[in-house]
This record gives structure tokens, C-alpha cells and sequence, in this order.
């Protein structure tokens, strides 16, 4: 072990290629990371992330099983690396035709540091989704830093589409201003001018301060609301059926609204039974209990419910998470390693996309519902990596349609990977019982792991995970997101076993489900509305442009129905919409009244060609 003291910033190959791997693991800025630093103090690099390192390290130069080095600081962990590789150094692994460009170099290290990527593994020529898994979030960040590094205007930065790092230098070289030319001007919208921006905007917004971007867009946010145009967070004062009652914060007053934005697609949410057993396990065991599952947090009702759950979905064990976002964090990031492989539909939830962020996993990213490029993708990685989990939504919550799970299904098997399949929006939905994607496409048993959210149909709180015994039981000690967190309270847990209870004694309600879906997805069709390929409870309304969706969404509104007006980052921008959501417990006549409410709403707004007179 050599002291830091005695470590020189050394410009080698294997300098530089330490600290890039370093970066990538941590997602420090390169210029950050000096030899004298020390790995925990000042880097905060705790024992699980040098471990990551140290593997990385070790397969990138070839060390070997035998190499255990315990650097104290990035001076000594350089040391070490040199001195186990003794006269076989490498030579330096930059993109060939990097040359002197320093824009180019901007680029590369900027790439390093939002992605878990090497520089010699970043082809200038690849692919980000399915190559390199640099998604739309990723790739805004590393535009938004190289523009500010390279001093591009940010607001000159929204139209970029490259697809690899050579297309994206050339994009962001021809938007670099003139010598001399102040490059950071801040864009101003004038109080009567429409002001274009999107919340993609804010994301980025660099300031000393951090908060100054949330003053920033508080700003932003007001004035949309002085048009009427935002109105996300309205409480609502009252059970919410197919009418709810609501506080217009807006109006500054209560209404009510024919609802369509709740996802309680089959109406248990209100159900006396599972009221009564929420009430009565709360008044047998206590509000809740302060502990995680291994350490003081089961309850008996906990056991239960995740019997019930695996009984369910006909699969062998289940876990039970507080909630379906950490299930996706838990299970992904406790199964997917830094050496293994994560691919994942471009349009997945954004669980899905942190859970594979957290894993550290190389992401691979394919096209919608392509499985001619996912078959591309699982044959690109083959030898790449170690284990694949092939990662979908069973139902995409934003656009309604299903995933080709008989597609993924036989790739899997074809090409040695596993499937983990959301089924957010598809359990209480899909198959003739509502078990969920798996029952639908008559493939019970054959998807690996398959994971819910129980506050939508189930209409509770918490998420789950069902599988082979051995694989569950595995997550129970090595999902984060299980291990260290507070469980559902058990009054919870009692009325998730009542709507399971309803569910599966009153088939009836899935039945009328889709008696309703087909109804009002005939109507709205039959009007003119662009539907996609929705095949499930969610309706969605394409409308493309972000402010015509916000006014149409305003038009709804006023007219006494309550939908999602999704924009960025609900979804990317030029893809903005309605979204609807049916339930059960819809009638007939509110189903007419809403088709009569879309149509009127999208002709004021112009999505809909006026009434011929």
C-alpha cells in the first residue's frame, strides 16, 4: 500500500481508466475525483460501491479472483491497480476518433459519468436505447450537461433526436454560438406571451442554489394555474365512486365531477366488506407496526395476504412490498447485478427505469412492443453480459395497450433470460378471472416473476412479487426496498384479503368491466379520438401537443368531468394526452355523458374538426 502523499496525478492509460470507472460507478464529475481523495470521507464510496468498483476494476484489467486490495484513498486504488498489472499496463482504451475534438471529449466524459459505461465501451456509432440504454431522461441530462459545458444555449438543446454519441456531437456542434456570442441567455416569456416551456425545463436549470430551480418553476407552475390549465393535487371530500366530490382550488369550491381518473377499476375500493375488515383488523392489532418484515414488522394478516396473493396469480410464495414503486426497486436491483443485463421496453414505468438504474446493471432498451428488435437486442448482448431479465409492463400505463407477452415469452427462452412482467394495471384487468397478463395470454406459470401494485384494483396500499418459492424467499434478505422498510399497516393487509375475497366470489365485476371499456372505447373511436392500440381499462387520448392536450384537459374539466391531462415527464414531449380510466362502476348513462363531454371538449380545443352546421 503506498501512501496518497506519494501518488502524483498521473496522466497514464491506467489513470485515466480507473477514474472513469470510478465515475461511472458513482456518478462523480471526472474533475472531482483526485488522487488524494479519500474514498470514504470525502467521496462517500461506503463498502457495497468499492466493492462494485473493485469488481469492475478487476474485470476491466484482468486481475484475477486473487486481487483484494483496501485503498483508502483514488491514489492508492491507482496504485494498486498498476502495480498488480506490473509490466502488462494497457494501453489507452478512448473511442478512436475521439482525437482532439474537445467538444467530442465533453461529450464522452459527460456520457461516463450518467451512464455505468466505460469509455472503451462507448461505440460512437451504437445505439442509445437498445445498445447503450441511454433512455430519454438519461440523454436530456448529458445534452443539458455538455450544452452548459460547451456554453449551447439549453433552449437551443430541445429539438436534439440523436441516436449515438457520433450523431449527437454533430447536432450539438452546429448549435454552438459564435465567439463572443453570450451563449447563456436566459429565455423570458412575456406576461401576455405563451409561455412554451414544459417541465423538462426545470430539470436541469443550473444555479449555485438549489433551490433555485424550484423557485423557477414555482413561477412556471402559478401562472399555469392562473390559466387553469394545472390543476394536479385537488383534494378530493369524499369516497370517489364513478362521481366524486372534489375542492376546486382553481374555482375555490367543491364539485362534482363524473370521475375518470381512478384507477379502482373494479370498484372494491368502497366495498362495505373491505371497509369493515380494514376497521376491525385496526381495532384488533393497532394502526400499524413500526418495524420492517424481518425485524419486528410481520403480522399474520401479512402471511395471509401474500397466500392469498400467490394463490391468486397460481404461483408458489409471494413477498409484500409498502408499495409497488419500491417492488420494482427491490426486485430488480436485488437480482440485477453490474455484470448482468437489464432489458427493458423503451415505454416501461418509471419504477421499472430506477429500479434498473439502481441495480447498476447494463441496460438495454427495446422498441415498443418490437420483438424483432428485442430479439436484436438479446443477440447483441449474448457473451456481453452475465445474467438478462427482459423487464415489461404488462398493461402501459399511459398508453393502454398490452405487452407481446408470448413474444417475450419465447425470446426468453430462446436466448437463456428472465421475465419479470409488471402487471400494475393488469391484475383485477385482464384474463377472464382479472389475475392479470399471464392469464390473459392462457401463460400461467411460464413468466418468471410477476409483480403488482395493490392500490389500484386490489384498492389498498403496497406492492408485491410472486415466483418460485426459492427466488422469493432469496428477495426477502436481498431486496433493499423488503429489507429496510416499514411494512403495510395491518388494517391494510385485512382489506386486501376482503378485495381479493370480492373479487374472486363477484367474477361478475370484471365482466362489467369491459362491458364498459368496449362501450366508451367504441364511442370516443366512433368520435374521431386517436386510441393508439389501447386493449385495456386506460383510454388514451393522443393529442401530440403539450398545450392543446393542457386545454383540452381545461375543457374537460369545466364541463364536469374528471381525467388525466399527462404531460412530460409522464411522457416524452410530443406525446402528450388524456388519459381516461374505466371502472366497473360506471353506468351507462355516465359513459354517454363522458363520449359527449370528450367531443365537445375536443372540438373547443381543436383536436376534433368542428361541427358542420
Amino acid at each position: 500500500m503506498k501512501e496518497s502523499a506519494d501518488v502524483a496525478v498521473d496522466p497514464s492509460p491506467i489513470h485515466r481508466q480507473v477514474v472513469e470507472i470510478v465515475a461511472s460507478r458513482t456518478l462523480y464529475d471526472v474533475a472531482r475525483l483526485k488522487p488524494e481523495s479519500e474514498l470514504e470521507g470525502e467521496l462517500g464510496i461506503d463498502s457495497v460501491v468499492l466493492e462494485s468498483i473493485l469488481e469492475a476494476l478487476s474485470e476491466h484489467f484482468g486481475l484475477g479472483s486473487g486481487w483484494d486490495p483496501s485503498p483508502t484513498t483514488l491514489g492508492e486504488l491507482v496504485a494498486d491497480v498498476t502495480s498488480a498489472l506490473g509490466d502488462s499496463s494497457p494501453a489507452d482504451s478512448s473511442p478512436a476518433d475521439e482525437g482532439a475534438d474537445a467538444l467530442l471529449r465533453i461529450l464522452v466524459d459527460t456520457a461516463v459519468r450518467h451512464t455505468h459505461y466505460q469509455r472503451h465501451q462507448l461505440g460512437l456509432d451504437a445505439d442509445f436505447e437498445s445498445e447503450l440504454g441511454i433512455d430519454s431522461v438519461v440523454l436530456t441530462t448529458i445534452v443539458a450537461d455538455v450544452a452548459d459545458a460547451a456554453g449551447i444555449p439549453q433552449e437551443a438543446t430541445d429539438g436534439v433526436l440523436a441516436t449515438t454519441l457520433r450523431k449527437l456531437h454533430a447536432e450539438l456542434a452546429s448549435l454552438r454560438p459564435p465567439d463572443g456570442q453570450d451563449a447563456r441567455a436566459e429565455a423570458t416569456a412575456g406576461e401576455d406571451a405563451w409561455d412554451s416551456r414544459s417541465m423538462k425545463d426545470f430539470m436541469e436549470e443550473r444555479d449555485p442554489d438549489l433551490f433555485a430551480k424550484a423557485r423557477s418553476f414555482r413561477r412556471y407552475r402559478t401562472r399555469r394555474e392562473r390559466e387553469k390549465l394545472y390543476w394536479y393535487g385537488m383534494p378530493h371530500r369524499g369516497m370517489s365512486g364513478s362521481r366524486a366530490l372534489i375542492h376546486d382550488d382553481l374555482e375555490g369550491r367543491e364539485r362534482e365531477f363524473l370521475m375518470f381518473a381512478s384507477n379502482n377499476y373494479l370498484g372494491l375500493a368502497n366495498h362495505p366488506k373491505v371497509i369493515e375488515a380494514i376497521c376491525d383488523a385496526t381495532g384488533s392489532f393497532g394502526a400499524t407496526h413500526t418495524g420492517s418484515r424481518i425485524i419486528g414488522g410481520t403480522n399474520e394478516l401479512h402471511r395471509e395476504l401474500e397466500r392469498r396473493l400467490a394463490r391468486l396469480k397460481g404461483r408458489e410464495a409471494c413477498a409484500v412490498f409498502p408499495g409497488g414503486y419500491s417492488a420494482n426497486l427491490g426486485v430488480i436491483s436485488g437480482l440485477v447485478k453490474s455484470y448482468d443485463a437489464a432489458i427493458v421496453d423503451r415505454l416501461n414505468h418509471m419504477s421499472i427505469v430506477d429500479g434498473c438504474k439502481l441495480s447498476g446493471a447494463v441496460r438495454k432498451i427495446y422498441r415498443h412492443n418490437d420483438m424483432a428488435d428485442l430479439e436484436r437486442v438479446l443477440q447483441r448482448s449474448q457473451g456481453e453480459t452475465m445474467g438478462r431479465l427482459i423487464v415489461a409492463d404488462g398493461v402501459f400505463s399511459m398508453h393502454g395497450d398490452i405487452c407481446d407477452l408470448p413474444g417475450i415469452v419465447r425470446l426468453a427462452r430462446e436466448y437463456g433470460a428472465r421475465v419479470l412482467i409488471d402487471d400494475a394495471h393488469a391484475t383485477g384487468v385482464l384474463g377472464e378471472r382479472g389475475t392479470g397478463t399471464a392469464e390473459h395470454f392462457g401463460l400461467k406459470g411460464q413468466v418468471d416473476l410477476e409483480l403488482g401494485t395493490m392500490s389500484k384494483a386490489l384498492a389498498g396500499m403496497g406492492g408485491f412479487v410472486v415466483g418460485d418459492e426459492e427466488v422469493i424467499d432469496y428477495l426477502r434478505f436481498y431486496a433493499n426496498s423488503y429489507v429496510f422498510a416499514a411494512n403495510i399497516p395491518p388494517g391494510t393487509a385485512a382489506g386486501l384479503i376482503a378485495s381479493i375475497d370480492v373479487m374472486e366470489s363477484e367474477p361478475e365485476r370484471v365482466t362489467r368491466l369491459w362491458d364498459n371499456i368496449r362501450t366508451l372505447r367504441s364511442a370516443l373511436l366512433d368520435a374521431g379520438f386517436d386510441l393508439e392500440k389501447s386493449e385495456s381499462a386506460i383510454l388514451p387520448i393522443v393529442i401530440g401537443d403539450e398545450r392543446t392536450a393542457m386545454e383540452m384537459g381545461r375543457a374537460v374539466r369545466a364541463r364536469g368531468l374528471f381525467c388525466q391531462t399527462v404531460v412530460f415527464p409522464g411522457v416524452p414531449l410530443g406525446d402528450a394526452r388524456l388519459r381516461i380510466s374505466v371502472t366497473s362502476e360506471h353506468t351507462r348513462a355516465d359513459l354517454e355523458e363522458a363520449a359527449g363531454i370528450f367531443a365537445e371538449a375536443g372540438r373547443e380545443a381543436g383536436v376534433l374538426p368542428p361541427t358542420e352546421r
